[in-house]
């Protein structure tokens, strides 16, 4: 697809997925177009053909744009003038189909915004990876929490030596909602969740547990060395995980432990995360994302909280704000705020600029493979009762 298109219009958005009863297409919906950066025109919206079609009015899709299939939706769209045609499109469906659309999209020259985890296994992760890098799309990945404003206030913080060396992370990641066998009621979120088929090889690990990892890794800034750990399936006749922990090795001698449940009673989506430094630490929790403490030993705790007017705010963390300070802000606006990182390269790309995405605030197709490498190294750990195994990956990046 041939681009050299000064833009000064809103980028054109596809939709893969998002059909009716879905949750996660809505919300890739909503945060896309938050920032009036970007209009939706067209999807295909289910793998059911019919549904597909009869969800368009949920968006507001005109029917001439509402497609049947994936593929007839990149067909389609490839043919039409480069005035018309979209410029990305969002992949938000089941793990095992994420590959092929993505696939399907980068070869017919469309920048991609995909939900996590990237692929359903490591390899179609690495061979993505070269595609992506082959065709010069730009790739995002929707490990939303990057997005928040004091999470990015936190990498920024590590990375101007205000903690010191970093010593250990500790990144959890609870829920609830699975302490019932879900999947036996045809409920449709856990039904594919706990399909091994569709999920891949980890349940809650692969669903919330690389969450608590990207974090960790996105906040710390440390590569990978090694990875133990163990998995349970405590739901009797359940085909994949519903709880595990693992602890990481990193290659500056740094600890992390990783911990992910879809089983204990009470837990909404509880994601919370530490960091030890050696001149201080903090602490971040999802469920009040406003707020972060920082502690120092022999002084009072400091409570960071979101204010785009502070001094102490980086600009980036500044930058990721869009209410003044008291005024809550949180997941929307955080995904929304992956996109619009995003937008910056796709608008490079359309004037003709080579686009490297090694250094990028969001999330991109190298950290789509770091995912499903600690989802295949968690899951061969604990085949071997939480044996020390490689983490280490060529394109690990941070």
């Amino acid at each position: 697809m041939a681009i050299n298109e000064p833009l000064n219009r809103k980028l054109r958005m596809a939709l893969v997925g998002g059909g009716q009863g879905a949750f996660i297409g809505r919300v890739h919906a909503t945060a896309a177009i938050m920032d009036n950066r970007a209009v939706l025109v067209a999807g295909a919206l289910s793998s059911d053909p019919a549904r597909a079609k009869a969800s368009a009015p949920d968006y507001d899709i005109k029917q001439d744009r509402a497609y049947g299939s994936y593929k007839e939706l990149v067909a389609a769209e490839a043919k039409l003038p480069a005035g018309e045609r979209v410029d990305f499109i969002s992949i938000a469906t089941p793990n095992h189909t994420h590959f092929e659309i993505a696939r399907a999209a980068a070869e017919a020259g469309f920048n991609i915004m995909c939900d996590k985890p990237m692929t359903f296994d490591l390899a179609q992760a690495e061979e993505l990876a070269k595609i992506v890098q082959k065709t010069g799309v730009v790739f995002g990945l929707t490990h939303n929490y990057t997005g928040y404003p004091l999470v990015r206030q936190a990498r920024d913080m590590i990375k101007a030596g205000e903690l010191g060396e970093i010593n250990a992370v500790r990144a959890v990641y609870v829920q609830g909602w699975l302490r019932t066998r879900l999947e036996k009621e045809q409920q449709k979120q856990a039904s594919w969740r706990t399909d091994p088929s569709r999920t891949g090889a980890a349940g809650c690990f692969g669903d919330i547990g690389t969450h608590a990892y990207n974090l960790g890794r996105f906040i710390s800034g440390l590569l990978p060395d090694q990875i133990s750990c163990n998995l349970k399936t405590f739901e009797a006749g359940r085909q994949v995980d519903d709880y595990g922990t693992a602890v990481i090795r990193f290659q500056n001698g740094a600890l992390a432990t990783v911990t992910a449940s879809q089983i204990s009673h009470g837990r909404e989506n509880e994601l919370w995360i530490e960091v030890d430094g050696t001149k201080a630490g903090l602490e971040w929790h999802q469920e009040e994302p406003n707020k972060m403490l920082v502690r120092v030993n022999g002084q009072p705790h400091r409570l960071y909280t979101r204010d785009p007017h502070a001094p102490y705010m980086t600009s980036t963390a500044s930058a990721s704000c869009r209410l003044p300070s008291g005024h809550p802000e949180a997941f929307l606006e955080a995904f929304a705020n992956v996109y619009t990182a995003a937008y910056a390269d796709m608008v490079a790309r359309a004037g003709g600029k080579k686009v490297d995405s090694g250094k990028s605030l969001y999330p991109n197709v190298a950290d789509g493979v770091d995912g499903m490498n600690f989802i295949t190294q968690s899951v061969a750990s604990s085949k071997q009762g939480g044996a020390w195994v490689p983490l280490k990956h060529p394109l690990c990046r941070s």
